[in-house]
């Protein structure tokens, strides 16, 4: 992470991140038809801000606000890809502003990829980064009641249900509740 002045945060470019049978990467404009495949899917409308249909053009506007959100010190958009560098999902870290000493995390694995441990993998890999290069305090992820397999992923990365007040956010098409999980870093 870099620092233009005290307000404004960038993060570095060309951001790759490495574990046991993944890698996280940059999105590209060839991943587009990826990103339809991976992301207009049903259970990515139930559980995500990711809304169905999830066209080619949606992609094309997905990407140019993690762009901008990224310019901004806000988000980082990468693409969890296999060993073959194709993609099977993505991992966000986004704040709510550039001096915000914690980070939240998202997800998403496409179906077919689903069931592999990828999810776990690239949030323990992020939560390092998180960590590690850009120093936060904390990191979290909000997970709506029900949602099974991303409490499964959590628990498995290290992150542990909070009794902090549900985070009510909208999705466009109504609000959505989320229960908060948090990962501390294991002191030294």
């Amino acid at each position: 992470m870099t620092t233009s002045d005290a307000s404004h945060t960038v993060f570095a470019p060309g951001i790759s991140l490495s574990g046991p049978g993944i890698r996280l990467r940059e999105w590209t404009d060839e991943d587009l038809p990826a990103m339809v495949r991976l992301f207009d899917e049903p259970q990515v409308d139930r559980w995500t801000p990711l809304r169905s249909p999830f066209t080619f053009e949606a992609a094309q506007a997905y990407l140019a606000r993690g762009r901008e959100g990224r310019a901004a010190g806000l988000r980082i958009h990468l693409a969890i890809a296999g060993e073959d560098g194709s993609p099977r999902g993505e991992v966000l870290l986004f704040r709510t502003s550039a001096a915000d000493p914690d980070a939240e995390l998202g997800y998403v694995i496409g179906a077919e990829h689903r069931g592999q441990g990828l999810a776990a993998r690239a949030v323990r890999l992020m939560t390092g980064y998180a960590y590690d290069t850009l120093a936060m305090s904390r990191v979290l992820l909000r997970i709506a009641p029900g949602n099974e397999a991303s409490a499964a992923v959590a628990r498995a990365a290290g992150f542990r249900l909070t009794d902090d007040e549900p985070v009510v956010r909208d999705r466009g098409d109504g609000t959505v509740t989320l229960l908060t999980w948090c990962h501390r870093r294991a002191a030294a």
